[in-house]
This record gives C-alpha cells, sequence and structure tokens, in this order.
C-alpha cells in the first residue's frame, strides 16, 4: 500500500464531513477544437481535485468520494453550441444532456471563440440566456487567439476552470450551515 500525502487543507476533516447520498458525476463537454486541444491537461487536473478519483488526494476524501464521484466526456466538437443550446437545439448527446439537465445541479459552461464572434451582439444574449438558466460562465479571456487574432474569446485558463469545479465540488461536500 502507498503512503497518502497529507490532506489539502481546503476540505472539511473526517469529523465533519457529510457524506453525499448519491453520487457526484462530473461532465466534461468539449464542443471545439482549442478547448480539445486543452482537454488532455483539464481531464489531467480534474483527476487531480482531491477526493475525484484515485491518485494523489485527501486521504479522508480520497477514501469517502471515490465512491461516490465520477468523471464523464463528451465530445461532439461543435463549435454552434452556445447558440444551440441558447435556443432549445439539441441535436447531439451533450446538447441533449443539457436539455435534460437537473436545473438543481450546477452546471459550469467556459465559451470560446473568435473575437469578431465573442463582440456579434447575438453571443451576448446567447450567454446571458444560459445564465438565466442558472448556468454559471466561466469568462473567457483576452490573448492571442489561434486565428491570429488579438482579444477577447480565448476560453478561460485551465487552472481557472478547475478551481471553479472545485468550488463547485467543496459546496457539495462541505456540510451545509444552518
Amino acid at each position: 500500500m502507498e503512503p497518502l500525502p497529507p490532506p489539502d487543507a481546503q476540505f472539511p476533516s473526517e469529523k465533519s464531513l457529510s457524506v453525499p447520498q448519491k453520487k457526484i458525476h462530473v461532465l466534461v463537454g468539449v464542443t471545439g477544437s482549442v478547448a480539445a486541444l486543452k482537454l488532455p491537461l483539464l481531464v489531467s487536473q480534474l483527476l487531480e481535485i482531491p477526493g475525484l478519483w484515485k491518485g494523489r488526494s485527501d486521504p479522508v476524501l480520497h477514501i469517502e468520494l471515490r465512491r461516490w464521484a465520477h468523471l464523464m466526456l463528451v465530445a461532439p466538437l461543435d463549435a454552434n453550441t452556445l447558440a444551440k443550446l441558447a435556443n432549445g437545439i439539441c441535436d447531439n448527446l451533450l446538447t441533449c444532456v443539457i436539455r435534460a439537465w437537473d436545473l438543481s445541479k450546477p452546471l459550469l459552461f467556459c465559451p470560446a471563440m473568435n473575437t469578431a464572434m465573442w463582440e456579434h451582439p447575438l453571443t451576448a444574449q446567447h450567454v446571458e440566456q444560459l445564465k438565466g438558466f442558472g448556468y454559471t460562465e466561466v469568462p473567457c479571456v483576452v490573448k492571442k487567439l489561434v486565428c491570429g487574432d488579438e482579444g477577447l474569446g480565448a476560453m478561460a485558463e485551465v487552472e481557472t476552470i478547475v478551481e471553479s469545479v472545485r468550488r463547485i465540488l467543496a459546496e457539495c461536500v462541505l456540510p451545509r450551515q444552518s
């Protein structure tokens, strides 16, 4: 048996851990080429979240969470997904899963596109529509894009996305304060 690393300070101690009754499912949807390029790093870092999977993790959460957390991937590589979701179009596995999403559960989306597309008024409407459904945006960032443009539209950094997922998972794990 390999030794376990020390607990991560941001997660609850064994005594305060409230183990959920249902398994948590983390679904990663990839809808564009840039996101697909970052996918190996994203999945690798998601799997390092303490307790989400076997491996380097908080020993308390590792023991408890590995029984109820799953990570799945759906990759239709469809660059129009933001618009499709905002307009209720379900023509691939990911859009169908999101259309059937339990709105009491968190859903994070990380838009990324060419700057000209990002600046189009329809994009703002689509993002606001998804936020209106209760989804959480992990905003895009300014940088030089693959197409050569420099501006807003690049997918959030992997570390930012992972931290957002980590925060949401911690909220699911930590006992509710009354």
